[in-house]
C-alpha cells in the first residue's frame, strides 16, 4: 500500500466513489493486435483469441491458407544456388555478384597513400606535445566551486521530490480538482468499516506534505542565506527612504502653498481674461456661422435670378460653392437638412436648360441668313455656355451641333432652289408641285446658276461652321492650358514644401516668443511666401484683417473658406474675356479628346455639304442630263465642282471624298460618250472619204500652227480676217508640205479637242490617254482596210486602188505619227509618276503607224514589180531601138512619178524609185539571162545598152530624180 503511494504524487483509490469514475476495461475499448501466426501451426492452448485464429478442419479443409506450406522462412531465405552464404550485407542484398564486381578508378582523383600526409605529421607533433604538457600543468577547479555545485544538485534532487501541481502558476485550492488532487476526499470517509486503514492513509498524506513543506522551507533558508547581505543592505535603505520622503513631503507641502499664493495674485486675472477672450471669438464665430446661414439661405432666389439671365456659370458656381459650405461649414445643421437635395436637383434642371440653350444658339447661328458676313453669333453667350457645359462635365453637347449642321444644310438647298424657281416664269409650280421636278426643268444656264449660289452658300455656311468650332476649341484649350499651370503649381510647392519646413518652425517659435520676423531674418534669407508675409504684416501691424463688423480672424477664415476657388482671367480669340475656376474636373485625355471631336465636327460638316450637293447632282441626272451635256457645258460644270472642293479643303483642312468620287463618276460617263461621238463621228468620215486630196482652210493652218507654237488648244471662233483668207493645197507643218484628206484634218482637231479636255479636267486625264491611243488604232486599222484592203471600193463607190491613193494615205498617216510626241509630252505632264507606265501605249501606236507606212511603200513597189514582170517577160532584143517595151516601162514610171511626187517629199520619192529600180534590174537580169544576152560587146549587147540607156535618161530625167544613182550595170552576169 505504501509503495504504491509513493510510486505517485497523487494517490489512487478502487473504491466506487462518486468523485471517481471506473476506466473502461481495455478489452472494450481497443481491439487486441493480431500477430502474424507462425508457419508452422501451434497446438491449440487456453486463450480463446488464439483458438478463434487458428485454422478450422471443418470450414478451410478445402481452402489453402499459409498453413499448408511446409518450407520455413529461413530456408525460403537461402538461395540454393549459392556455393557458399553471403559474407556480409551487400551480398545479401545484391547478390554474390556485388563483392566479384570491381569499380574502375576514376582518372581525374589521384591516388592518395600515407607519404601524402608526412609533412603534416611532421608540423603537427610538436604542437600536440605542447599541448600535453600544458594539460598536466593545469590545476583542477577550486573546491569551493565542486561544493557550492554539489549543494545545488542536492536542493535541485530535493525539490524534484514536489509534485509538479503546487510550482504551478495557478495553483488554487479553491478549484475542486485542484483540491481533490492534493487531498482526495477518500482519505476524510469514516464509513465503510474501512476506518483503520484511512486513518493510515490519512496519517501518511499528512507526513507526506509535512515533508514536501520541510523540503521548501529548507531551500527558502538556503536562498536567504546566500542573499542575506543583500536582504539586510534593503532593510537598511529603507530606513533611509522613509526619510527622505518625509523630507519630500514636507518640501512640496511648502511648495503648494506657495504655488496658491502666487495663483491668486498673478494668474487668477489673467485666466479670466483669457477665459473672456475666449467667449467673446465663440460668440464671434457663431455670428459668422449666422451670417453664414442667412447667405446659404439666399441661394435658391439667388440662383434664379441668375437663370432669369442666363447666367447658368454663374448659377452653377453657386451651388458648388453652397454645397462645399453645406458639407463642410454648415454641416449637422438641422433647417438646411433638405438644401441639398434640393440644390442637386435645381443643378439637374440647370443642365437641361444649358442644354436647351445651346440647341437654341445653334439653331440661331446656322439658320442666320447667309451673307459675307462669318462672325460668331453672340460669342460671350456661346463661350458662357460651353464652360457650363464642361463644368457638368456634359462633353456630347457638340452632337446637339452637328444634328443641326444636318438640318441646315438641307434647308439651304430648298431654299435656294425655291428661291430660284420662284424667279423662273416658264416653271409653272401649280401643275409641278415636288421640287425635285422643278429643278429638272430648269436648262444648264439656269441650273448653273443655282449650283453655283449652293456652293457659295454652303462656304459661307462652312465659313461660319468654323469660326464656332474655333471658339468653342479655344474654351477648351483654355481649360486644358489651366489644368496644367495647376499641376505645374502643385509640383513647384511641393518641391519648396521641404525647404519651408524648418523656417516655419522658427517662425512659429519666435512668434511665440514674442518676437517680430523681421527682427530675426533677413528679407534674402526668407522663402518668397514667407517675405510676402512678412511685408504684410510689417505695414500694418496693428490692423484688423477684416472690416468692422468683424473684429476678429476667424470671421475672415471663414469668408476665405467658403470661397470656393481661385480663379484666372483668359481671353478667347475673340476678345471675350473668361473667368477660369480651379473646379473644372476634367482629365486631360477628356479635355484632348473634346478637342479633337470637335475637330471632327468640322471634317463632318465638309462631308455633309458635300454629301448633300451629291444628291442634289443625282436628282437632276436621273433624265441623264449630264451625260447630255457638251464639253464646254461639262467643263465649266467640272471646273465649278473642282473649285468648290479646293475651297471646302482649305476651309477645313481635310479632303472630302464623296462629292470628287460623284464627279469622277461624271467624268467617267462624259468620257464615255465624248469617245464614242467622236469614234462614231471618226468612223462615218472615213467610211465617206475617197481618199483624194483635200484644201486646207485657214483655221486648220492656224490651228496647227498654235500646236507648233507649243499651245495644244482649239483655237477660238473664226474671225472676219480667217474667213477671208482662201484655203490652202497643203498643210504646212514645220516647213514640211502635207497633203492630206478632209479626214486626217478633223482627226487632228478630234485628238486637240481630247488634249484640251485633259487640260480642263485632270482627273480624267488616263481615261482620255486610253480612249485617245484607241481612237488612233481605230484610225490605222480603218485606213488599212479601206486603202490597202481595197474596201472603198465597196464603201465608197472607188473604181480601183490607185497610187495616188497609196501615196496620199501614206502622208496622212506620216502626219499623225509626227504629232504623237508631242501627244505623249502633254499627257505625261499630266499624269501622275505612277502612271507613266500607260505611255508605252503612244509607243505601240507608232509602230503600227509606221509598219502601215512601209505595207504601202511596199505595195506601190509590188504594183510596178508586177508590171515589169509583165512586160520584161515579153522582151525581145532587136530593133528598132528604143524598143516598145522599154517604151511602156518608162511610161509607166512617169505616171508613177507624177502620181506620188506631189504628196510625198523628195527623199521618199527618191527612195521608193531606187526600190522598183532595184525591181526593174532584177526582171531585166532575169530575162536577158533567159535570151542568153551576155555583155560581150555584140550586136544583142548593143541594142540592150541602147535600150537601158533610154530607161536610165528618161528616169533621170524626172523631176527630183536627177541625181539617182541607178547602177545599171547589175544586170549583166558577172564572170567567173
Amino acid at each position: 500500500m505504501a509503495s504504491s503511494h509513493s510510486s505517485s504524487p497523487v494517490p489512487q483509490t478502487n473504491s466506487s466513489d462518486v468523485f471517481f469514475k471506473k476506466e473502461m476495461d481495455a478489452t472494450k475499448r481497443f481491439r487486441p493486435v493480431q500477430s502474424l501466426p507462425d508457419v508452422c501451426p501451434k497446438e491449440p492452448t487456453g486463450d480463446p483469441n488464439n483458438l478463434c485464429d487458428s485454422p478450422s478442419l471443418v470450414v478451410d479443409q478445402h481452402r489453402w491458407t499459409i498453413y499448408h506450406s511446409k518450407v520455413n522462412l529461413p530456408a525460403a531465405l537461402n538461395d540454393p544456388r549459392l556455393a557458399k552464404r553471403e559474407s556480409d550485407f551487400f551480398t545479401k542484398t545484391w547478390g554474390v555478384d556485388f563483392v566479384d564486381t570491381e569499380v574502375t578508378p576514376s582518372f581525374y582523383l589521384p591516388q592518395i597513400t600515407k607519404e601524402h600526409f608526412a609533412l603534416y605529421q611532421q608540423e603537427i607533433t610538436p604542437r600536440e606535445k605542447v599541448h600535453e604538457k600544458c594539460k598536466n600543468i593545469c590545476t583542477p577547479k577550486d573546491t569551493f566551486d565542486r561544493t557550492l555545485l554539489h549543494t545545488h544538485d542536492k536542493s535541485r534532487t530535493d525539490l524534484e521530490q514536489v509534485p509538479k501541481i503546487f510550482m504551478k502558476p495557478d495553483f488554487a485550492l479553491e478549484d475542486s480538482l485542484t483540491f481533490n488532487a492534493v487531498l482526495p476526499w477518500s482519505h476524510f470517509s469514516t464509513a465503510g468499516g474501512k476506518g483503520n486503514r484511512d486513518a493510515a492513509s490519512s496519517k501518511l498524506l499528512q507526513e507526506k506534505l509535512s515533508h514536501y513543506l520541510d523540503i521548501v522551507e529548507v531551500n527558502i533558508a538556503h536562498q536567504i542565506s546566500l542573499r542575506s547581505e543583500a536582504f539586510f543592505h534593503a532593510m537598511t535603505s529603507q530606513h533611509e527612504l522613509q526619510d527622505y520622503l518625509r523630507k519630500t513631503s514636507q518640501a512640496v507641502k511648502l511648495l503648494r502653498e506657495k504655488i496658491s499664493k502666487i495663483d491668486k495674485v498673478m494668474c487668477e486675472g489673467s485666466l479670466r481674461v483669457l477665459r473672456l477672450s475666449l467667449t467673446r471669438n465663440n460668440c464671434i464665430k457663431a455670428y459668422n456661422k449666422l451670417k453664414l446661414m442667412a447667405t446659404v439661405h439666399q441661394t435658391q432666389p439667388t440662383v434664379q435670378l441668375l437663370l432669369s439671365t442666363s447666367e447658368f456659370v454663374g448659377a452653377l458656381d453657386l451651388i458648388a460653392t453652397t454645397q462645399e459650405v453645406l458639407q463642410q461649414e454648415l454641416q449637422g445643421i438641422h433647417s438646411f437638412r433638405h438644401l441639398g437635395s434640393q440644390l442637386c436637383e435645381l443643378e439637374k434642371l440647370i443642365d437641361k436648360m444649358m442644354i436647351a440653350e445651346f440647341s437654341t444658339y445653334a439653331r440661331n447661328d446656322l439658320n442666320r441668313p447667309l451673307e459675307d458676313d462669318c462672325q460668331i453669333l453672340e460669342e460671350e453667350r456661346l463661350v458662357s455656355l460651353v464652360f457650363g457645359l464642361l463644368k457638368q462635365r456634359k462633353l456630347n453637347f457638340y452632337e446637339i451641333y452637328g444634328d443641326e449642321m444636318i438640318i441646315t444644310a438641307k434647308n439651304i438647298i430648298k431654299q435656294c432652289v425655291v428661291n430660284t424657281v420662284s424667279q423662273i416664269e416658264e416653271i409653272d409650280t401649280e401643275v409641278v408641285v415636288k421640287l425635285a421636278d422643278q429643278m429638272r426643268m430648269m436648262n444648264f444656264p439656269q441650273w448653273f446658276d443655282l449650283l453655283k449660289n449652293i456652293f457659295s452658300k454652303f462656304t459661307i455656311f462652312l465659313k461660319r461652321i468654323k469660326a464656332t468650332l474655333n471658339t468653342i476649341r479655344s474654351v477648351v484649350f483654355l481649360v486644358l492650358d489651366k489644368n496644367q499651370k495647376t499641376r505645374d503649381l502643385e509640383d513647384t510647392l511641393q518641391k519648396n514644401s521641404a525647404k519651408d519646413s524648418t523656417v516655419d518652425t522658427e517662425v512659429a517659435y519666435l512668434t511665440h516668443e514674442g518676437m517680430f520676423i523681421s527682427d530675426a531674418f533677413s528679407e534674402g534669407d526668407l522663402p518668397p511666401v514667407a517675405a510676402d508675409t512678412t511685408s504684410q504684416r510689417n505695414a500694418s501691424p496693428n490692423s484688423e484683417p477684416c472690416s468692422s463688423d468683424s473684429v476678429s480672424e476667424p470671421e475672415c477664415a471663414t469668408d476665405s473658406s467658403s470661397s470656393k476657388e481661385q480663379t484666372s482671367s483668359s481671353v478667347t480669340p475673340g476678345g471675350v474675356e473668361m473667368m477660369i475656376g480651379d473646379d473644372m474636373k476634367l482629365t486631360d485625355l477628356e479635355l484632348v479628346r473634346l478637342a479633337n471631336n470637335i475637330q471632327e465636327l468640322l471634317y463632318n460638316a465638309s462631308d455633309i455639304c458635300h454629301d448633300r450637293s451629291v444628291k442634289f447632282l443625282m436628282a437632276r441626272a436621273k433624265d441623264g442630263f449630264l451625260e447630255k451635256l457638251n464639253s464646254n457645258e461639262f467643263v465649266a460644270l467640272s471646273r465649278l465642282m473642282e473649285g468648290f472642293i479646293l475651297d471646302t479643303e482649305q476651309i477645313c483642312g481635310r479632303k472630302s471624298m464623296s462629292l470628287r468620287g460623284a464627279l469622277q463618276s461624271q467624268a467617267n460617263r462624259f468620257v464615255n460618250r465624248f469617245h464614242e461621238e467622236r469614234k462614231t463621228k471618226l468612223s462615218l468620215l472615213l467610211d465617206n472619204e475617197r481618199w483624194k486630196q483635200a484644201e486646207v482652210p485657214a483655221e486648220f493652218q492656224d490651228l496647227v500652227d498654235s500646236v507648233s507654237d507649243g499651245r495644244i488648244s482649239l483655237p477660238e471662233k473664226k474671225t472676219a480676217a480667217t474667213e477671208e483668207r482662201k484655203p490652202a493645197e497643203f498643210l504646212i507643218v514645220e516647213g514640211q508640205k502635207y497633203a492630206t484628206v478632209g479626214t486626217v484634218l478633223l482627226l487632228i482637231r478630234i485628238i486637240l479637242e481630247y488634249c484640251q479636255c485633259v487640260d480642263n479636267i485632270p482627273s480624267i486625264a488616263t481615261d482620255m490617254l486610253t480612249r485617245l491611243s484607241d481612237l488612233l488604232k481605230y484610225f490605222n486599222s480603218r485606213s488599212c482596210q479601206l486603202v490597202l484592203g481595197a474596201g472603198a471600193l465597196q464603201v465608197v463607190g472607188l473604181k480601183t486602188i490607185t497610187t495616188k491613193n497609196l501615196a496620199l494615205s501614206s502622208r496622212c498617216l506620216q502626219l499623225i505619227v509626227h504629232y504623237i510626241p508631242i501627244i505623249r509630252a502633254h499627257f505625261e505632264a499630266r499624269l501622275q509618276p505612277k502612271q507613266f507606265s500607260m505611255l508605252r501605249h503612244f509607243d505601240h501606236i507608232t509602230k503600227d503607224y509606221h509598219d502601215h507606212i512601209a505595207e504601202i511603200s511596199a505595195k506601190l513597189v509590188a504594183i510596178m514589180d508586177s508590171l515589169f514582170d509583165k512586160l520584161l517577160s515579153k522582151y525581145e532584143v532587136k530593133a528598132p531601138v528604143p524598143s516598145a517595151c522599154f517604151r511602156n516601162i518608162c511610161k509607166q514610171m512617169a505616171k508613177m512619178h507624177e502620181a506620188i511626187y506631189d504628196l510625198l517629199p523628195e527623199e521618199q520619192t527618191q527612195m521608193l524609185f531606187l526600190r522598183i529600180n532595184a525591181s526593174y534590174k532584177l526582171h531585166l537580169k532575169r530575162q536577158l539571162a533567159h535570151l542568153n544576152v551576155v555583155n560581150d560587146g555584140g550586136p544583142l549587147n548593143g541594142l540592150v545598152t541602147s535600150d537601158v540607156a533610154f530607161y536610165t535618161g528618161n528616169l533621170q530625167a524626172l523631176k527630183g530624180l536627177n541625181n539617182l544613182d541607178l547602177n545599171m550595170a547589175e544586170i549583166w552576169e558577172q564572170k567567173r
